[in-house]
């Protein structure tokens, strides 16, 4: 599969010259700009590259750790059943675990319920 680095690159430098870096807390999910990867590593999609992640834990004002979010219905130890987001069954890849930098983060789509989240940080933990 061909990927373009070079149109990613443009955007994540536009990312970075941003002064915008956003508020944010534990359990939401939101938009991010994670951009074109390597191998197997997520991608985001669209014109800025995005994808759906939740916010696992804030690190600092500027950075947190996050989990991306897939629509797709495959069955993985490593995908942990989310919910509903923007009316698809949402599962988080576990194994695609990262830290990033708030100005990534584009628009917030709500909060995971309490009790799926718990059940996620719990099988984080277990995989540590």
């Amino acid at each position: 599969m061909k990927k373009d680095f070079e149109n990613w690159h443009k955007i994540k430098s536009a990312i970075h010259e941003s002064e915008k870096s956003k508020r944010y807390h534990a359990r939401e999910v939101w938009w991010c700009s994670v951009g074109v990867n390597i191998g197997f590593e997520q991608d985001g999609a669209g014109k800025e590259y995005q994808r759906p992640i939740l916010i696992l834990k804030g690190l600092s004002k500027d950075t947190c750790l996050v989990l991306p979010l897939t629509s797709s219905p495959e069955k993985h130890p490593m995908r942990i059943p989310a919910g509903v987001i923007e009316g698809k069954n949402a599962s988080v890849v576990i194994s695609q675990l990262r830290v990033v930098d708030t100005k990534r983060l584009t628009n917030k789509l709500g909060f995971i319920e309490k009790d799926i989240f718990e059940q996620i940080r719990k099988a984080v933990k277990d995989m540590l």
